[in-house]
């Protein structure tokens, strides 16, 4: 049993089965081995730290890379489906890779054990949120002082990138262009248009138009992303596979492999994303550019 860990004390609803109940306590043993995992991995960077940069700070020191791992936690006001991102580079040794090999994998069993959760007891996610800290009452108690008590679970699972051979250069770059498509069948797109008011004039005109398309022609649910920091690494030498270079979204600190605990060259973006789009429109956009259902920014295929 892990020092100072506490049961988790959910309050199960009537009919808890034991298939949720061993679900929960998996999910309680990988928690407490995330946080194992991630300590251990900090107190291999105390005892032999690379060089170290972070983006927007002053200096990467160990209270800021201790900051960025364990950023677990809602803000105040904070969008739920938005994530707090801590870029920064860190030089590391084989044996620094290994902890975060160890930590990345605790990471991918949390998240799959959340996946079950949600897909068979989703009602429960709220309370995990609220009660998992309790675990750990040192860091509990740190964090709520500052009015942080809610685990983010996504921060809790997203990966921590790492460079999979030594890199001779970083280019670090703002990507705003960012969008996730989702394939619609005319069906769906009327199912959705009609759980808005479909009394309403705008939504009547979308329909109207939705009822003259074929019925098999696909359309496409465009969603806007939020800008993200994008990292371009270009390796010493060519991996086994012949690439020379690879492009990577970087939330939290890279971990670059480094024998001689120096960091590579690297530049230092702008402080903030630009406001209008940076890259070019493809020649081959496949989509129009007006939507044709702006109510659900749906557009139809070229």
């Amino acid at each position: 049993m892990i020092a100072g860990r506490q049961p988790l004390g959910l309050a199960h609803p009537p009919g808890l089965q034991k298939p949720e109940y061993r679900l929960l306590a998996e999910l309680e043993a990988a928690f407490d081995t995330l946080i194992q995992r991630t300590e251990a991995l900090l107190g291999a960077y105390h005892q032999a730290p690379g060089a170290s940069w972070a983006f927007g700070e002053e200096s990467a020191s160990e209270p800021w890379l201790r900051q960025a791992l364990l950023d677990f936690w809602y803000h105040d006001g904070q969008d739920g489906r938005a994530t707090r991102a801590h870029v920064g580079l860190v030089a590391a040794g084989e044996a620094l890779l290994a902890r975060v090999a160890e930590v990345n994998a605790a990471k991918a069993a949390f998240a799959a054990l959340l996946a079950q959760i949600r897909d068979q007891v989703p009602a429960l996610i709220p309370e995990i949120k609220t009660v998992l800290p309790f675990r750990h009452p040192a860091l509990h108690d740190h964090l709520r002082g500052r009015g942080l008590a809610r685990l983010h679970l996504k921060q809790c699972w997203r990966a921590i990138p790492v460079a999979e051979a030594p890199v001779a250069r970083v280019r670090l770059a703002w990507y705003s262009s960012g969008r996730s498509i989702k394939r619609l069948s005319v069906r769906e797109a009327e199912q959705k248009l009609l759980k808005l008011d479909a009394e309403a004039p705008h939504v009547r005109i979308q329909l109207r138009k939705l009822a003259g398309l074929p019925d098999g022609e696909p359309l496409a649910q465009v969603q806007r992303q939020a800008p993200l920091m994008r990292a371009n690494l270009f390796f010493r030498e060519p991996l086994e596979d012949g690439r020379t270079r690879r492009a990577l979204n970087v939330a939290l600190p890279l971990f670059v492999p480094s024998p001689d605990g120096r960091l590579p060259d690297h530049n230092q973006p702008p402080p903030t994303p630009p406001e209008s789009r940076t890259r070019a429109r493809r020649s081959d956009e496949r989509l129009e550019d007006a939507p044709f259902l702006p109510s659900l920014r749906v557009f139809r295929y070229r």
